[in-house]
């Protein structure tokens, strides 16, 4: 019978950084990390990792840095992959340091893979959940040949469904002072559930530049609920009071550090060529990350070894949108791969 574990919170500081984050499981179970992406805590991971501490993993969720509870300094240039891979490694030390499992949704898919990529001996595999790996370095120079052009034409939309991530870097205090204007309605605009409808069609994020941000002319999100399917009630009001204190300044730094980033990932061994088990978990109606309808699994397909792909009918909130079918994902293939 599966033992039930609470969801417990705690902070480990070094003198370089303070991690928050949550937990389950046995402590001496074998640890499970789960990094999550742009806009998110730690809470966004709840179901998969109550259901896989039920079974006997130790699930670390981690309030990523700039996020939460965890330490969010101001100056962008400390955003970069390297720094926030330096963060993991200490708290994975902490934690005992045995070779972990390690889950990644949105851009904490690029801190697993470059984790993954520069301490193999910390990974025993490694899941990326909507956004692939990019060997070279996830930055907008690498995703722009991958771009569906006939979708997409060059003339019409130079980045793609990537314009929102030009705009980052041409309107960075634009975009911090918009999104920051209403927390709650930014949050409850931004979590919204993937539309099958929306396939082979131009996706939000390509026309930011054309509308004059993500909120337009108003400069601030409309008034709409959050989605109740996504995040549970009483998290998403943790998520809107962990963003009332940061702001989303730390977390759109992010974006800003393309060179840094691309210089890191050339560093890695072997081209940043992971041989460790990858499972790749794909939403089919993701306008921004959907490696079926465009080349943008192509790098992930010739950098991973061993290299297994899942898709399932989401958009790009995978871990919020299918909460047991990513689960259920991962726990099959781990048992496949007798992980």
């Amino acid at each position: 019978m599966a033992t039930s574990f609470p969801l417990t919170d705690t902070t480990f500081s070094s003198p370089r950084h303070t991690t928050h984050y949550w937990q389950a499981g046995p402590a001496g179970g074998p640890l499970m990390f789960f990094l999550h992406g742009w806009p998110q805590i730690g809470l966004v991971w709840r179901a998969q990792v109550e259901a896989f501490a039920s079974e006997g993993w130790h699930c670390i969720a981690p309030d990523m840095r700039g996020y939460g509870g965890s330490s969010a300094p101001l100056a962008p240039e400390v955003y970069t992959l390297e720094e926030i891979v330096d963060d993991m490694t200490e708290l994975h030390d902490h934690l005992g340091a045995s070779p972990a499992i390690w889950v990644g949704h949105d851009l904490g898919s690029p801190v697993v893979g470059a984790l993954a990529a520069h301490h193999a001996e910390r990974c025993r595999c490694v899941v990326f959940i909507s956004v692939p790996y990019v060997p070279e370095g996830f930055a907008l120079p690498n995703q722009l040949p991958l771009i569906d052009r006939e979708l997409y034409p060059a003339d019409q939309y130079p980045d793609g469904q990537w314009d929102y991530y030009h705009f980052y870097l041409s309107h960075f205090d634009q975009t911090v002072t918009d999104f920051d204007a209403d927390i709650p309605a930014t949050l409850a605009a931004i979590y919204r559930s993937g539309n099958p409808e929306s396939v082979g069609k131009v996706y939000r994020s390509a026309i930011i530049t054309r509308n004059g941000g993500w909120f337009g002319s108003a400069h601030h999100a409309p008034a709409v609920q959050p989605d109740p399917a996504l995040w549970p009630s009483a998290d998403f009001d943790t998520l809107v009071e962990a963003f009332r204190i940061t702001g989303f300044r730390p977390g759109n730094s992010w974006y800003l550090n393309d060179n840094a980033n691309i210089a890191y990932a050339y560093k890695a061994p072997d081209g940043g060529r992971l041989r460790q088990p990858v499972l790749f978990i794909n939403g089919e109606f993701d306008g921004l990350c959907d490696i079926t309808h465009n080349r943008f699994g192509e790098p992930m397909r010739g950098a991973c070894q061993d290299l297994t792909v899942t898709s399932l009918p989401s958009g790009h909130w995978l871990p919020l949108e299918r909460k047991a079918e990513v689960t259920e994902a991962m726990r099959s293939w781990l048992e496949m791969k007798a992980l």
